[in-house]
């Protein structure tokens, strides 16, 4: 399963499982097509001795991939708390120790720094919350959410957690449950959809299914309510593609409320109506099983009680 990959997503060693339909390709359309990464990044990897380890071996970008080989790729921190500049706003910790932090994400805010966003992030507002405290920073995301995606965001304090979570994510052994507003109603109590998903070519942003030069995606869902012509689903994404929910479920013809990428945009939304509602992981010091969730909040949670969905009356969702 590959890992999304950011400027600041920053593990010492991120490890790739090769899939099936990546045999006989070369690391060289890996690094471009899989994982989306610039030439400046592949640039800076080729000049480090163990930037590209191809099962444990140094490769050029020209040795040929097999299935179920390890790919790994050095990858050093590139922000810390000196050039990360600090954003003061309010956070909501949803839990924290020596080793990680747990912070529900708000709407209309990135998850890290990137062109048009530099001091405005997740990132640049835990870079304020430590300064606050006379403690260094580096922003080390397990997870990564879209601008306008709500929810748990899990950042490692240390490389070494960092790590740990990275291979958890590689092995699947996260789960994920996100709540997701869809357009029309869903006739199925629950389902699963099972859609390979490529990026779009000439594109850097949008996604769509292709079933033969895709990757593989697998996301089922259950219906929680039905009301005023939208359906609230508990969604599970088993694998972790690039707007994976977002392109399913618009690929059901049922696209999520607010997503002007792949369906509409709605005036009472600041985007798609998606929030990473829980996440449960192993805890990579302790090996404690634990399970996080974060309250539904901002305009999503305004809409659906407008729209008089009663899930939002429960203490599972409300703020």
């Amino acid at each position: 399963m590959s890992i999304s990959l950011s400027t600041i997503c920053t593990v010492n060693e991120m490890h790739y499982l090769i899939e099936n339909h990546w045999e006989g390709r070369i690391v060289k359309e890996y690094l471009f097509g899989a994982l989306s990464l610039s030439r400046a990044q592949v640039t800076a990897l080729k000049k480090k001795e163990e930037g590209i380890l191809l099962n444990g071996a140094r490769v050029t970008v020209r040795a040929v991939l097999k299935a179920n080989d390890i790919l790994s790729l050095a990858l050093e921190d590139e922000q810390d708390a000196e050039n990360l500049v600090p954003f003061d706003v309010p956070l909501q910790i949803l839990y924290e120790d020596e080793d990680l932090v747990c912070v529900n994400k708000p709407d209309n805010m990135p998850t890290h720094p990137s062109h048009g966003h530099f001091d405005d992030t997740l990132a640049n507002a835990l870079a304020a919350y430590y300064q606050k405290q006379g403690r260094p920073f580096v922003f080390r995301a397990v997870n990564r959410l879209d601008r306008d995606t709500t929810g748990v965001v899990l950042v490692a304090k240390n490389k070494r957690c960092a790590a740990a979570l990275s291979a958890q994510i590689m092995s699947r052994t996260i789960e994920k449950e996100y709540l997701a507003l869809l357009e029309g109603m869903i006739e199925q109590d629950e389902g699963e959809i099972d859609r390979r998903i490529l990026r779009v070519a000439d594109s850097l942003i949008m996604r769509r299914t292709d079933d033969v030069e895709g990757e593989e995606a697998l996301t089922s869902f259950r219906v929680l309510e039905r009301r005023a012509g939208t359906t609230l689903v508990s969604a599970f994404p088993h694998t972790g593609r690039t707007h994976q929910l977002r392109v399913h479920f618009a690929y059901l013809g049922h696209p999520i409320c607010g997503d002007s990428l792949y369906g509409r945009a709605n005036e009472h939304l600041n985007g798609q109506a998606l929030h990473a509602y829980r996440l449960c992981f192993t805890h990579p010091i302790s090996g404690e099983r634990l399970i996080v969730c974060a309250p539904l909040q901002g305009a999503f949670y305004d809409i659906l009680k407008e729209y008089g969905f009663e899930t939002v009356q429960t203490s599972l969702l409300k703020n």
